[in-house]
């Protein structure tokens, strides 16, 4: 067997759990994918000759390489606007799982909200379980600082799994980050339909005062008055967690003006209030979430 066969099939042998670490970290198949894909040429420009333990050097190569990729999708983030949900776990050819079966989409919407550096200390210790001695040259810490990056991360991603817990199965982050793409795409396409779709028919907006002041309706009611106000608007807005619940943030100026807090009822936004006021807005914690 020739060198080039032999590396071949030794990262081969690590693709599946290369592929595992990087979907968590990227929450896409593709990304994952091309993660891993330059992995492999990386190990080929480096040989083996002085990796001792070729899988962890795979998984702290895939893991600054999505680290990477985080952090340019973190940059150009306020300028990509439209509807994206995680992407499910692949099949393989067999019908089995090739993505271990712990994650589902509402987990990775929560991962979006976290740092770069929180996600990838997260998703390494607590489901990999990669020492800290080992993250913290990733990251640029010291152990005990990205020990600190994991726990923030778990305690974000613990509290939103409760609230995700409360009221009925249909109330869970994934099933409302579906509702809230659909409402901003019909929004900003102007498709007066597709907002009745996805409006309860008593749905209730409501602003505070900066927000009336700002243009909007103190209080509407009823599907078309509310699908009418937003129709063709929602260009700054972004879906968001905002003390662990779904929500849309509208940025412009590079400034968070507006949070859309949101009520929802099975399949549909059966509330919606803007707050605009300053104070209350800088006493949210909001994780605006990739587009």
């Amino acid at each position: 067997m020739s060198e080039q066969n032999f590396l071949a099939e030794r990262f081969e042998a690590n693709r599946a759990h290369l592929r595992a670490v990087a979907y968590r970290m990227l929450g896409s198949r593709s990304a994952a994918e091309d993660a891993v894909q330059e992995a492999w040429l990386r190990l080929n420009r480096a040989g083996t000759d002085e990796i001792k333990n070729l899988g962890g050097w795979l998984t702290t190569v895939v893991a600054r390489i999505c680290l990477d990729m985080l952090r340019v999708r973190k940059s150009r983030r306020e300028e990509q606007l439209g509807p994206h949900v995680p992407e499910p776990a692949a099949d393989n050819e067999n019908g089995e799982e090739e993505i271990a079966d712990s994650v589902g989409a509402a987990l990775l919407i929560v991962l979006d909200t976290l740092t770069p550096a929180e996600r990838l200390a997260f998703v390494l210790h607590d489901m990999f379980a990669v020492p800290f001695e080992e993250i913290a040259p990733i990251v640029g810490r010291q152990p005990a600082a990205a020990r600190q990056l994991a726990s923030r991360a778990r305690r974000r991603v613990q509290g939103a799994s409760v609230k995700s817990d409360v009221g009925t199965p249909e109330a869970d982050l994934s099933r409302q980050r579906v509702i809230v793409d659909a409402f901003l795409a019909a929004s900003r396409n102007g498709d007066f339909e597709a907002l009745l779709a996805v409006l309860g028919p008593e749905v209730v907006f409501r602003s505070d005062a900066v927000a009336a002041k700002m243009g909007g309706a103190v209080e509407l009611r009823g599907a078309e008055a509310v699908a009418n106000t937003f129709k063709g608007r929602a260009q700054a807005a972004q879906p968001a967690m905002v003390d662990g619940a779904m929500a849309i943030a509208v940025v412009f100026g590079g400034r968070l003006r507006i949070v859309l807090e949101l009520r929802f009822a099975g399949e549909r936004i059966a509330g919606i209030q803007a707050v605009a006021d300053p104070d209350r807005i800088k006493g949210f914690d909001v994780a605006i979430l990739n587009t």
